[in-house]
């Protein structure tokens, strides 16, 4: 029997033939909170212990700006820099493609801390660099926490109703980027960087009834791509193209 359309969309495929290296490429999402808070109070100690609480709280905020703006231009530049064959290809479907494919897989949403880890120590190491001792701990601290905020949020557009005005109109904008065009919409938590750099999504149009219809070609390239390297996966990621509404929210999960 087919699988459901909210199946195919939670569907989970295999990644890698090694059982760790697969097992490594799901994660809870209380995960990233159970690292990085710790990781966030450790910072705001050590700026706080340099700095007056009004500098810290502006270095904080700028180190969270400064995140928003990295999030967009990973989101544009890397995730969505895709070659149409050979091992690029393969990474890509890795580092962002499979979410496209199946984008309601629950443990493939937030960073896998084997990248965010990595990444976040190089920022922040990069910080003491440019900045020094007194600086670094605040912006690393703002930086952190604007991270956490894009994983929750991004977790939460496509696990919860959406509550709220500025709920609502981040997942339809999110969702837009996934089945309407995947060329705009790159900032999940900041969306003032798409005004910014002229990339908002078209909303002048009613959310698409059939996203099928609407999907961008980079999009649909992903599904033919996913295919051909997950074996036995076939029907889950064809199906990304016979979705339902976008804009409905997934009944599956999510209060």
């Amino acid at each position: 029997m087919p699988a459901s359309k909210s199946e195919l969309l939670r569907a989970s495929p295999r990644m890698f033939d090694s059982g760790v290296m697969d097992a490594l490429s799901r994660v809870h999402p209380a995960v990233p909170v159970i690292i990085f808070v710790p990781v966030i109070a450790v910072l705001g100690v050590l700026g706080l212990a340099q700095l007056a609480v009004l500098p810290f709280l502006g270095l904080l905020a700028g180190g969270y700006m400064m995140w928003t703006l990295f999030e967009y231009w990973l989101h544009r530049l890397v995730f969505h820099f895709e070659p149409e064959e050979g091992i690029g290809a393969r990474l890509h479907w890795i580092i962002h493609g499979v979410h496209h494919d199946h984008p309601n897989d629950p443990l493939r949403l937030v960073m896998p801390p084997s990248v965010s880890v990595p990444l976040g120590g190089l920022i922040i190491g990069l910080f003491y660099l440019a900045f020094g001792t007194s600086v670094a701990p605040a912006l690393g601290a703002g930086f952190v926490s604007g991270y956490l905020v894009y994983d929750m949020t991004h977790y939460y557009l496509h696990h919860f109703r959406a509550r709220g005005r500025l709920g609502r109109l981040l997942r339809e904008l999110h969702m837009r980027h996934h089945f309407q065009d995947d060329t705009r919409g790159f900032g999940i938590s900041a969306p003032y960087w798409d005004a910014a750099f002229r990339t908002l999504p078209k909303r002048g149009s009613r959310a698409p009834t059939e996203p099928a219809a609407t999907v961008s070609p980079g999009a649909a390239g992903r599904s033919t791509l996913g295919r051909s390297l997950i074996k036995g996966q076939s029907a889950a990621s064809a199906g990304r193209s016979q979705e339902k509404n976008p804009w409905q929210h997934p009944t599956s999960t999510g209060s």
